[in-house]
């Protein structure tokens, strides 16, 4: 394969450089288009087939089901590792030893505290606020008790602002839920570990003991892994942008917030739950949904089934059927929404035109399954992704601000009127 592609415009060639990624991806490198084309430029809505950046972080095969962290699949981290150790595996590189482990453990729990002002901030909102709103908004004000900015070229100083925000975006989390629930805010247990800590702030109740169940854990711990990098996906990307505007990382963290609220991201595995309880609503028929799934003419649309990226099947669904399996099993609960759900799922598994299409149950539908199980509000489904994604969020920051990339600036083809005389209000 030549190193070059050329391109030819009016008559004119001009050749642009192939850039080869460590798994084999080609690119084409257009960054002197404008230039040597005298203003010709690209036009890719959704930027499906733009590049905007190298990364070292995440790879991510959507024909062959293939997804890995630094290099390790994701099957095995859901296997062997904890979530926090994934963080430190996505943020600084490497896996870590048990005492990088312990340490970054112990510098996340001194930050596991946030000013009593924020609590101020979090009452100012009704309870019928969506919490996405709330997690955005309190995550932004964070910037108001930490407003020195990150010397990105300071490992100290980069090292303690993840920390910070990896000791209180938890409890950010956890007490969107409360204010939602009516809930007095509770704070975490230094004997406890990350993902434990998360279920006791979220679920402790005023005067009782929080026991923790092992199942509960094991899965919040597996699906905090599996979404926590996604590659350049709408809400990586933004804050990729914004904080190549040399934003704050709290500030990008916010925006990013932002784009997962979107029902077609991250807020896909609350609309699996919505479209559930419509099911019920309409008396619980799964076989009339499956038929109007499959009805073209039908504006139905069956939520979480295939994937706009897995175009085979979705490696992290496959690992999180188990513990929805097991959650269901244990807790025991006896719920109709469930049940349709389970109901969707055999057949989608067993119906030819699903299977011949590879309409799978997706990430999104069990993850929804899961945090209903546990009793979380549909509106908190998307602000438990947000948790998972944390991680990944701050790993993509990282590697934009060391590696100096210039500020987003896309381009656009003006399709708008040319240029025309101003006319005087009484002559329009």
């Amino acid at each position: 394969m030549s190193d070059k592609a050329t391109l030819e415009i009016n008559g004119e060639k001009h050749e642009f450089p192939l850039v080869k990624g460590t798994e084999n991806e080609v690119a084409i490198d257009i960054k002197t288009l404008r230039g040597v084309t005298g203003g010709v430029t690209t036009i890719d809505p959704g930027y499906k087939n733009t590049g905007s950046c190298e990364s070292a972080i995440t790879f991510l095969d959507g024909e062959k089901g293939i997804l890995r962290y630094r290099g390790y699949s994701i099957e095995e981290l859901a296997e062997k590792a904890d979530f926090l150790e994934v963080a430190y595996l996505l943020i600084f590189g490497e896996l870590p030893t048990q005492e990088q482990l312990d340490k970054f453990h112990a510098d996340i729990k001194k930050h596991s505290v946030i000013d009593d002002d924020v609590k101020k901030i979090l009452d100012a909102f009704p309870k019928a606020a969506h919490p996405m709103g709330v997690l955005s908004s309190l995550t932004s004000a964070l910037t108001a008790f930490n407003p020195s900015s990150v010397n990105v070229d300071s490992e100290e100083d980069m090292y303690n602002a993840i920390v910070r925000i990896m000791g209180k975006f938890p409890i950010l989390v956890a007490w969107t839920m409360r204010k939602k629930k009516g809930l007095p805010l509770e704070y975490g247990s230094s004997s406890l570990g990350y993902v434990e800590n998360i279920l006791k702030m979220m679920f402790k109740h005023p005067g009782e003991d929080y026991e923790q169940n092992p199942i509960l854990v094991n899965a919040l711990d597996k699906l905090l892994i599996l979404h926590a990098d996604h590659e350049q996906n709408c809400s990586t990307s933004t804050v990729r942008i914004v904080g190549s505007s040399h934003a704050g990382l709290f500030a990008s963290l916010s925006a990013g917030i932002s784009a997962l609220w979107g029902p077609l991201h991250g807020g896909a595995n609350q609309a699996v739950l919505e479209m559930l309880e419509a099911i019920k609503e309409d008396g619980g028929d799964t076989k009339k949904y499956m038929a109007k799934a499959k009805d073209k003419a039908d504006p139905f649309r069956l939520m979480g089934f295939g994937h706009r990226v897995y175009k085979n099947f979705d490696p992290r669904a496959k690992i999180i059927k188990v513990a929805a399996d097991e959650v269901l099993g244990d807790l025991g609960i006896e719920d109709p929404i469930l049940d349709i759900a389970k109901g969707l799922e055999k057949e989608a598994l067993e119906d030819p035109y699903f299977v011949d299409r590879k309409l799978y149950p997706n990430v999104d539908f069990y993850s929804g399954i899961i945090y209903r199980g546990m009793d979380i509000p549909t509106e908190m489904f998307t602000v438990m992704f947000a948790m998972g994604r944390l991680p990944g969020w701050i790993s993509q920051w990282r590697e934009m601000r060391l590696r100096k990339e210039p500020i987003g600036r896309p381009r656009q083809l003006y399709i708008g009127e040319t240029s025309r005389a101003f006319k005087a209000i009484s002559k329009r």
